[in-house]
């Protein structure tokens, strides 16, 4: 699942091997990826501290700030199609925190009156929303103690790019957890690259 094989069945579920001798296990494996297991490869990825995020072509950003605090509350990516939103969580060691973020989110949604839809995906339950004309997707993946939360928003005769688009970008997301302990739950810190950093505070 962290780093998982679509050909060969070896180095998965997070045990892949960084070693030099082991290079050539990356070229068809998979993420998300934890960063201690992360592959060496050519991939431009966005850092934002807790999350490196591989960029789809002609996106832009749009980034929620947190007035009272001033820190980010998350980071949007925005393209021709719609949104991408992908954000990470501390979780607790024995994992399943998706199963119940989940079961909370079809909850709420279905209160918001929206058509809710569920099914197997790629690293687990999927959860579809539809609702005045949006579709959205919510795919959740469990990893050593974090969790991976990615959101697909947009127009329903869009989704199915959509959708593709979320799923392509995680497939190539390292979350960076590090060892601090936190509640699970708590959202991983986000930091933005300074030069985006820069220009939101020329803008306010």
């Amino acid at each position: 699942m962290f780093g998982r094989r679509r050909k060969r069945g070896r180095h998965s579920a997070g045990a892949v091997d960084t070693g030099p001798e082991h290079d050539e296990v990356f070229d068809d494996v998979e993420g998300p990826w934890d960063s201690t297991v992360a592959p060496r490869d050519d991939v431009q990825r966005l850092d934002l501290g807790s999350v490196l995020l591989p960029m789809p072509d002609e996106a832009q950003l749009q980034v929620e700030m947190d007035q009272q605090s001033g820190s980010v509350r998350a980071v949007h990516v925005l393209t021709p199609v719609g949104q991408l939103t992908v954000s990470a969580f501390a979780a607790p060691k024995s994992g399943g925190l998706w199963k119940e973020v989940g079961a909370e989110l079809i909850d709420g949604l279905k209160e918001d009156g929206a058509r809710i839809n569920r099914e197997n995906g790629e690293w687990g339950e999927e959860i579809t929303a539809r609702n005045q004309g949006v579709q959205i997707l919510f795919v959740g993946v469990d990893g050593p103690r974090w969790m991976l939360r990615g959101v697909a928003a947009g127009p329903e005769e869009h989704f199915a790019q959509n959708s593709e688009a979320l799923r392509q970008m995680l497939r190539g997301t390292v979350v960076v957890r590090g060892e601090q302990p936190m509640p699970p739950r708590t959202p991983l810190p986000v930091e933005l690259p300074e030069a985006i950093a820069r220009h939101i505070q020329q803008q306010g």
